[in-house]
């Protein structure tokens, strides 16, 4: 055997014994196996919970606490107010006092009526008039202060009629921030003013914002909605009070894609529910070469709170949904699953992959053989 063909079979050999170091460590992947995720769960007190998503089994998971929003209050629904403002503290009003009587106290002779403007309601809630003192008006109608000024009246002069207007202060307004064209500060035309009502004063929402968000702060008390659901029904057209604020912005839920599908990312919801199978389609579906589609797992986390033994809530606080989109079952339960703001999609790597990349190192393995035979020829 010539010099040649002693290389070649030296490279055959070395060839050889790269193979063998290949085989007894772990090829590189670029995604877990399903069996390396989930091995825990056969050990005696395993960290978290398995759940495999089926058809059968999807109701029970419907009606699992839902994860995610952080939202504590939920919404309140729709009521009726009245047609009418109630004037309220820092508030003021115009009054108009016509009396015809002679040597009135309250008008002079030519021009039988006096003015009153911009008389403030003060922190007790009641407003000053000459020779009748403090009278009480806060939380009344316009129409209910005029009569109750002019019954106070009488006292001074039985033929005078009071004409009274309202100029609403700040107490009396209500605050509608961002994603609209034109938020700042609205003054309620009446106590029938209602979210809906607010958002289409300020602009209507920008149609460029993704999944947009309605939030209604009160007090203490913080509200949310999607713009999607609040549109749907007109239970949810929340009646305003004053000093609330509505915050109108882009929707930041999200969940993460891992693993072996078309991309690994942070993926904003872009609308308020998103199933499994539309999660995988934004994902960019499973990798054709890599991905174990009977391996696709959702792994989400619950508050302590939420747990329970009796199957109508998680046991334990780590959950990992597996499902298998090779059956007709695992395809329709994927797509009745409900993806979780927070919730980490994984692809797994099919274990044929790595099988698959030693027949390939074999194969060359053996194009050296065939090398070798040939020269030695």
């Amino acid at each position: 055997m010539g010099g040649p063909a002693l290389l070649v079979l030296r490279n055959f050999f070395a060839a050889c014994a790269a193979l063998l170091l290949i085989a007894s460590c772990s090829l590189p992947r670029g995604a877990a196996l399903q069996s390396e995720v989930l091995n825990e769960s056969s050990a005696e007190n395993p960290t978290f919970q398995v759940v495999a998503v089926t058809r059968a089994n999807m109701p029970a998971i419907a009606s699992w606490p839902q994860t995610g929003l952080g939202n504590e209050y939920g919404w309140p629904s729709t009521s009726t107010g009245a047609n009418s403002n109630v004037i309220n503290t820092g508030d003021k009003v115009d009054i108009v006092i016509w009396d015809g009587q002679e040597n009135s106290l309250l008008t002079n002779a030519s021009e039988k009526s006096t003015v009153l403007p911009k008389v403030e309601v003060g922190p007790d809630g009641s407003i000053f008039l000459p020779y009748v003192n403090e009278v009480y008006i806060r939380g009344l109608t316009p129409f209910a202060a005029r009569s109750r000024v002019q019954e106070k009246l009488i006292q001074i002069a039985p033929s005078a009629q009071v004409q009274l207007s309202l100029t609403q202060g700040r107490v009396n307004s209500v605050e509608l921030v961002g994603g609209v064209a034109q938020p700042g500060a609205y003054q309620m035309p009446s106590r029938n003013y209602k979210v809906l009502g607010l958002i289409a004063d300020g602009g209507g929402i920008s149609p460029t914002m993704r999944n947009p968000r309605v939030r209604l702060i009160r007090g203490s008390a913080t509200y949310e909605i999607s713009a999607s659901k609040l549109l749907e029904s007109g239970a949810r057209n929340t009646l305003l009070r004053p000093g609330d604020t509505i915050v109108v912005e882009q929707g930041d839920q999200s969940f993460t894609a891992l693993g072996a599908s078309g991309r690994e990312d942070l993926i904003y919801f872009p609308k308020d529910d998103l199933t499994a199978m539309e999660a995988i389609s934004l994902m960019g579906g499973l990798s054709d070469n890599r991905a174990n589609p009977k391996g696709v797992l959702v792994l989400r986390e619950y508050n302590v709170k939420h747990l329970r033994s009796d199957g109508s809530a998680p046991r334990m606080q780590q959950v990992v949904f597996s499902f298998d989109l090779t059956s007709a079952d695992g395809l329709f339960a994927a797509k009745k699953f409900q993806i979780n703001p927070g919730d980490s999609v994984l692809a797994t790597e099919s274990p044929l992959s790595s099988t698959q990349t030693v027949f390939n190192l074999v194969g060359s393995v053996f194009g050296l053989t065939r090398q070798i035979t040939t020269v030695a020829n």
